[in-house]
């Protein structure tokens, strides 16, 4: 009978690991992304109940069943209520904790399992693959958790950057630490493990300080990288855990995580002109730029019926979204704005930069909440060649991902990175409440362009207030 169990264990993992992967493929478009979500979770809710029902350990079923239950019933009432209050504009710093949640249980699991190996007996030595597994797992876990807190708090504004030349030696240092004493703890003899918990209680408050020293100097601008980068090393710690427990569906995941947030955080350093060996190091990009340059020219206003008559006889029109468009909540107010002019004849799109916003993807998932169609979002390689034939280019809350200076001024803190090229468009509207700086904290070059109109004012009653001026045209 146990053989049976084992099976249809095995089996539902497969089923689960299936699940994930069909899941996370239906996540690439809007309209079935939800099912996807919803279908990924059945398979973590099939995978948990087939532990439960089926996994044996030594022929003996899983104990304290009814702890298990309770701890799940806990865990989803708490991230229901969390997940249901949590605003739009805050959706960064939610996935910062759940993420660093995910770590530091990797890191837990690792300190649990670890002094269980080898049963009653002493190993033959360290040198194991569980071994390995566990302090990953725990090294990588233990960073993930104390990272993503620190850009919890970043992203919150509760935390502010710490800029010093020291941090990438001291960066270096903790790696090398970190390696040097796995490398001891995995090259000790014949041991008992339960003997050695003062090597990895020392390892996990090395890796645990590491992820501190690893976020801080970051700067918020660069916060999107961050976020895919401690997303990734989540996944490898789940995915060790995968190798601990000869669990296919936790290895699955955590693969698919991992090398998702892999593959982003690439995608995120490009679109940032960043080094990934940069991020790495943790001493990168900033919320301080360290320039200051000096622009030429004059900051030129429109009035609400000049920029209704612009946009109302116009026949091309790309909407620029950024972060200020998420803290004012007018993605609804937008979305109106966008199916008035596109009821008179004008083509309607939007300009989606990788890293507009705080996390990848925030502009799509606050534009699909107004229900935004999807073909209408634009991605920047894409839109860049057509913009010299828009007749407005409508910036609401975007800073940095439109700043020329990124393409001519080499002196630049953002020279080099690809932007959105608003300043090709035949005439710009730049909705701002005022002329504050973006995160990379350098002035922006495209708000004195002689094209350019400032429409200043909070975005959500400037919309309103557009809208409405577009009405009674």
């Amino acid at each position: 009978m146990s053989f049976i169990g084992t099976y249809i264990l095995e089996i539902s993992y497969i089923i689960a690991s299936v699940l994930f992967i069909l899941g996370l493929k239906m996540l690439s478009h809007p309209v079935t992304a939800r099912r996807g979500n919803l279908l990924a979770a059945f398979g973590m809710t099939f995978a948990i109940i087939a532990t439960i029902l089926w996994h044996r350990h030594n022929g003996t079923r899983i104990h304290n069943v009814g702890y298990i239950i309770a701890a799940i019933a806990a865990g989803l009432v708490v991230g229901w209520l969390i997940a249901v209050k949590v605003k739009m504009t805050a959706m960064p710093q939610l996935v910062s904790f759940f993420n660093g949640m995910g770590g530091a249980c990797a890191a837990l699991i690792s300190l649990m399992e670890f002094p269980c190996l080898g049963g009653e007996t002493h190993l033959a030595n360290m040198l194991h693959g569980e071994v390995l597994a566990i302090i990953v797992a725990m090294v990588i876990g233990s960073v993930s958790f104390t990272g993503s807190m620190i850009a919890f708090g970043k992203l919150d504004g509760r935390i502010h950057d710490w800029k010093s030349p020291v941090v990438r030696i001291i960066n270096i240092i903790f790696l090398v630490v970190i390696v040097a004493l796995a490398i001891f703890v995995m090259s000790r003899g014949q041991v008992d493990p339960r003997s050695e918990m003062i090597w990895m209680y020392l390892l996990l408050g090395i890796a645990l300080v590491y992820g501190i020293f690893f976020v801080m100097p970051i700067g918020g601008a660069d916060m999107p990288v961050v976020i895919s980068l401690l997303n990734s090393f989540t996944g490898v710690a789940a995915a060790m855990g995968g190798f601990l427990y000869d669990n296919q569906a936790m290895l699955t995941g955590g693969i698919l995580v991992g090398s998702a947030g892999t593959i982003l955080t690439v995608l995120m350093c490009k679109a940032m002109n960043r080094s990934l060996g940069n991020v790495i190091l943790g001493a990168f990009g900033g919320s301080s730029g360290s320039a200051e340059n000096d622009v030429d020219g004059h900051i030129k206003e429109i009035t609400l019926s000049d920029a209704s008559v612009l946009l109302n006889y116009s026949q091309k029109v790309v909407i620029i979204p950024g972060y200020g468009l998420a803290a004012a909540q007018a993605q609804h107010i937008c979305s109106e704005l966008d199916e008035m002019l596109t009821n008179r004849g004008v083509d309607v799109k939007y300009a989606i930069h990788p890293v507009a916003g705080r996390m990848p993807g925030h502009m799509n998932v606050l534009l699909a909440e107004a229900d935004v169609p999807y073909e209408k979002l634009v991605e920047m390689e894409n839109i860049n060649p057509a913009m010299p034939n828009v007749d407005v280019a409508v910036v609401i809350g975007a800073n940095d991902v439109v700043n020329p200076a990124a393409l001519d001024d080499p002196c630049s803190p953002i020279y080099g990175m690809p932007i959105i090229n608003a300043h090709e468009a035949k005439n710009i509207i730049v909705m701002k409440r005022g002329m504050g700086k973006g995160y990379a904290a350098i002035e922006n070059n495209l708000f004195y362009h002689d094209k350019t109109r400032m429409l200043f004012g909070n975005a959500k009653d400037t919309l309103q207030s557009l809208v409405g001026e577009i009405k009674n045209l």
